[in-house]
């Protein structure tokens, strides 16, 4: 009988497919002075060469080298070359706070630093606090190095002058050693590490390639707006660079002008991102003229996408949408609100409804749905705790004992709470810490917010609970309003009472500037209580 070599599923074998198959598909590149072309067949001679610089500087199998740097070619480089060579990829979250930073880069051991230039302030002023690191590589347009506190410190440009473009990846990695580690947004406590493989990133991309999830192929020019800091971004350059997609990377700090140009301009087929930049995206379209038919998809993922923000990009400007639900321990796709086939005959309404959910689970990925009476009627009612496993799906956090109440026999416990109806479309009903309990009764605040931004003078609300005497907990509702609209609480609770019961409707709302939010976008309603404790005085 006849024995089959055993193939492992590795980040160097899906980029070895790119350099033969693709070698003249493009990757477009705006950086902090300039939008740049480079062919598939340069972005991997330039990958070898940063493997050949990491390797030279000592940088080992299971070393962790950690990039600070925005969506650009550079950073794509970074993610397939330190993978390639055994190493750890690790993606820092530039938004997280000096202390965060600090922990993260010590409780990862990061050998080497990647940073993009017009962020060094951030490692500089931590210098003295992270005692790993041996080396600092600064990614900017030319070779010239600013002047820096940092030692020793390299010019990326110039050391890839000087690689080798034919350095041989390794070819004894294994498909489960590790490739990337990110950490979680830290909305309590520190952030946690998550560790992908490179098997379940290999997975994960071919998930995101099938029609009933993202259906990325050859043919789109993707362009992923998500941070590259933030759960690789949901995995498209890994997948976008294996299939031989075209590539525009948004670059430092873009803007809803920015990215609108980007998508006219390079006709992009598909970008994800989180509400707050689609919400950014909208009120750039409204004010400015641009054609962006070329859409065939918006990925939106994150936190809940309200009814109102996927009507108003379908309706009013004719872009698909698409919402989709992760987290950074499932690297993070687990479901898409696809319609199937036999509800195409709904009304817009009714697949409207379908759509605003988090949406079925994708092929690989396993869920259940659990409250103290066990696992939840599949009827769109019953909520309880998501519970998620899966190949690409991490299984403990990072050198962290808190992995014991999280991961339990083998399912990660979310904390989001949600519904299954019997077609198994997930509905987020809350995180577990967000619900709000009153007179016994749970009280929804995602409902409430999506009720609310569905208001078409409201640009974006958040609902929080506090303390009642009487009902243990009430909802207030923290509205951000449209550019010189002015509406009162009473008007917007006239707006709310039709669609909730009476006990459901937020006893404040309070108008405001602006809703805190998470490094990565979401609300910070940790902070936001705060705010409404102090501004109502409680």
């Amino acid at each position: 009988m006849k024995i089959m070599m055993d193939i492992q599923l590795t980040l160097p074998a899906m980029l070895q497919h790119t350099e033969k198959y693709f070698p003249k598909k493009e990757i477009i590149s705006r950086t902090q002075k300039e939008i740049r072309t480079f062919t598939y067949g340069e972005f991997v001679s330039r990958t070898r060469s940063l493997a050949s610089i990491l390797d030279r500087l000592g940088v080992a199998r299971g070393d962790k080298v950690g990039t600070i740097a925005w969506n650009h070619h550079r950073h794509l480089e970074a993610y397939l070359a330190i993978p390639s060579i055994g190493a750890v990829l690790h993606t820092i979250n530039l938004r997280l706070s000096k202390e965060h930073l600090i922990h993260i880069i010590n409780h990862a051991e990061d050998k080497v630093l990647l940073i993009d230039v017009d962020l060094l302030p951030l490692i500089e002023q931590i210098k003295d606090d992270i005692n790993t690191v041996e080396a600092f590589i600064v990614m900017t347009d030319d070779d010239t190095l600013p002047e820096s506190a940092l030692d020793p410190i390299y010019s990326y440009e110039e050391l890839l002058a000087g690689g080798d473009e034919t350095f041989p990846f390794r070819d004894d990695i294994l498909e489960n050693d590790p490739a990337g580690l990110c950490y979680t947004s830290a909305t309590t406590g520190k952030p946690k590490g998550v560790i992908y493989s490179h098997r379940g990133l290999y997975l994960h991309s071919m998930a995101l390639s099938l029609a009933d999830t993202a259906g990325l192929s050859e043919q789109d020019i993707a362009m992923p707006v998500v941070p590259m800091f933030h759960v690789n971004a949901w995995g498209i350059p890994f997948a976008a660079t294996w299939l031989g997609a075209s590539q525009v990377l948004p670059g430092p700090m873009p803007t809803p002008q920015i990215l609108a140009e980007l998508i006219e301009d390079n006709k992009v087929t598909i970008t994800a991102g989180v509400p707050t930049i689609w919400l950014g995206l909208l009120k750039e379209l409204e004010q400015g003229n641009y054609n962006l038919n070329s859409l065939r998809a918006v990925l939106c993922g994150g936190s809940a996408a309200p009814e109102g923000m996927i009507r108003a990009f379908e309706e009013t400007h004719g872009i698909p949408f698409i919402h989709a639900y992760g987290m950074t321990e499932t690297t993070p796709v687990v479901t898409v609100a696809k319609l199937k086939s036999y509800q195409a005959n709904l009304s817009y309404e009714e697949k409207l409804k379908l759509r605003a959910t988090q949406g079925r689970v994708v092929p690989g990925v396993e869920v259940k749905i659990v409250n103290d009476n066990g696992e939840v009627k599949a009827d769109g009612q019953d909520m309880g705790e998501l519970l998620i496993r899966g190949p690409w799906i991490a299984d403990s956090y990072y050198k962290d004992d808190r992995s014991e109440s999280s991961f339990v026999d083998g399912w990660l416990h979310t904390g989001d709470v949600v519904t299954i109806d019997e077609e198994g479309y997930v509905k987020i009903v809350d995180r577990t810490k967000d619900l709000i309990k009153s007179g016994g009764e749970w009280i929804s605040s995602v409902d409430l917010e999506n009720a609310l931004m569905a208001h078409p003078d409201v640009f974006e609300a958040a609902v929080v609970a506090i303390p009642d005497p009487k009902w243990q907990e009430r909802p207030v509702a923290c509205v951000v309003l449209n550019d010189g609209v002015q509406l009162s609480k009473e008007e917007m609770l006239e707006y709310l009472e039709p669609q909730f019961a009476k006990w459901w409707l937020p006893d404040e709302v309070l108008f405001m500037d602006e809703i805190p939010k998470t490094s990565v976008g979401k609300f910070l309603k940790r902070a936001l209580r705060e705010q409404v404790e102090e501004q109502l005085a409680l």
